[in-house]
């Protein structure tokens, strides 16, 4: 090999020694990167809400070294530190924390010929403290900033609990996947002395959860939202995208190619509380009304009435009750209390059938013998074209009433604050509803589900279960 040779392939190893530990002088942010960086001019609460695979760890990490080092590069115009900062770096667990985040800051954990091939220049990498019981992680490092001091990061993992986030000011947080609630509010929480940053980088692998829901259909001053799909990506080429594809289950491509949350999980009813309610209002005579009861003793039991215009088709939920741990005789009371009591039919499920233990008596009729308004039949859903029954499907009551929601025909009234308690915490996992403070919502679903048994005043259902003139029940 001629010295030539050699003198070329040394410059060339050289420059290329130099971008791998000095990364940040190199960064030419994806439209969508620099968009994000731009949102920390006045947004103290930020959301990078993208697929797979389009950068967001990577630009997590270049936004936290920028701070760090206060090197801003010239085409920067988002949030300035003009002195050393404090900051920490949080994922899901330790090991996770370890090998995406502090990787990207970095370098490789495991490898120490890799320490400063992160976003973070090499000879800016300062004392270094070790993380306890976890191999090669790092509990914080001292990194120099362009001011002559030294701004400090630290990590932490979401498994360490709540408790570990309190206490300290810091500058800027980032949390790299979706952070629970309670970890969330406590680094803003911990920002907010020093009008510091909050920023996430993530997938909305969960879903509609409420961390998301505040970005997506709550957006507040101070809180800025960007998303990024496959197409903003330009190292994502065709065969890549197709590729992956191929490996994702059907129902997860949208969100993992596009950044797209999977109503299959988190928030039942991913609807801004700001689109359903609406200020009290004398209800038209003309307007049929039901209520729905759901059973309950140890959790409440809780009544929810509804009126329903029928010429806009709008239901409005104008009244609720919830109340625990007492029998059906107190229930009644304040059930017959309502306005309209004497006519409004309350729709109930089929546990209404169970025998009381001492009695003997069914739960309905309990009711019942309390002049409470019960239909003479257990909740169904109203049946398909050609059927006789409409069963007790919980999805087809939730996707009926979701839609109601999205098209603006279903309003609550704001007095109602039992039922949006309900609402903020009506949640998925794994798909599922969970059980648990549900009880209004339930009740609603049974009185929606069932607004063709609806009455006004002028009509109620007899004892056979027929519409007819102020027939008592017997």
């Amino acid at each position: 090999m001629s010295t030539e040779q050699e003198r070329i392939e040394q410059i060339i190893s050289t420059l290329k020694k130099r971008q791998e530990e000095n990364r940040l002088n190199y960064y030419k942010p994806y439209r969508f990167q620099k968009n994000f960086h731009e949102t920390g001019v006045e947004a103290n609460q930020r959301l990078l809400m993208a697929a797979n695979r389009v950068g967001k760890s990577f630009v997590g990490a270049m936004e936290m070294a920028i701070h760090l080092t206060g090197l801003y590069p010239e085409w920067w115009v988002g949030r300035r530190y003009k002195e050393p900062i404090r900051a920490w770096v949080c994922g899901a667990s330790n090991e996770t924390t370890r090998d995406i985040c502090q990787r990207e800051l970095f370098g490789q954990p495991d490898n120490p010929r890799d320490k400063g091939k992160g976003s973070i220049p090499k000879h800016l990498i300062g004392e270094t403290t070790r993380k306890p019981g976890v191999p090669n992680a790092h509990s914080s490092v001292l990194v120099k900033h362009s001011s002559g001091g030294w701004s400090r990061v630290a990590f932490k993992a979401y498994e360490m609990g709540a408790e570990k986030f309190m206490g300290e000011s810091i500058d800027l947080v980032w949390l790299d996947e979706e952070p629970p609630q309670d970890i969330y509010s406590q680094c803003v929480t911990r920002t907010l002395d020093r009008q510091g940053m909050v920023y996430m980088t993530f997938t909305p692998e969960s879903g509609v959860t409420e961390v998301v829901q505040s970005f997506t259909t709550d957006l507040k001053p101070g809180q800025a939202l960007v998303t990024a799909g496959w197409e903003d990506a330009d190292h994502l080429t065709d065969k890549m995208k197709e590729q992956i594809l191929q490996a994702l289950p059907p129902h997860e491509r949208e969100m993992r190619s596009k950044g797209i949350p999977t109503i299959g999980s988190g928030l039942v009813f991913p609807i801004l509380e700001d689109n359903l309610t609406c200020e009290p209002f004398t209800i038209p005579s003309h307007y049929p009304r039901i209520a729905g009861l759901d059973f309950g003793y140890d959790h409440p039991t809780a009544v929810v009435w509804v009126a329903w215009d029928r010429d806009e088709d709008i239901v409005y939920i104008y009244d609720v009750y919830r109340m625990s741990k007492q029998t059906p005789d107190y229930h009644a009371t304040h059930i017959n209390e309502r306005e309209g009591s004497h006519y409004i039919p309350i729709a109930f499920p089929h546990d209404g059938y169970q025998h009381d233990k001492g009695s003997g008596v069914t739960l309905a009729e309990h009711y019942r013998q309390a002049n409470v308004n019960m239909l003479p039949f257990h909740f169904e859903n109203p049946p398909a074209l050609g059927e006789k029954k409409g069963g007790n499907s919980v999805e087809a009551g939730i996707m009926d009433m979701l839609s109601r929601m999205e098209q603006g025909r279903f309003k609550v009234f704001n007095t109602c604050y039992e039922w949006f308690e309900e609402y903020r915490l009506y949640h998925r996992k794994d798909g599922k509803i969970v059980k648990l403070k549900d009880d209004l919502m339930s009740a609603t679903r049974y009185a929606v589900m069932s607004l063709r048994h609806s009455t006004t005043e002028t009509s109620k259902w007899n004892s056979k279960g027929r519409l007819g003139p102020k027939v008592a029940i017997v």
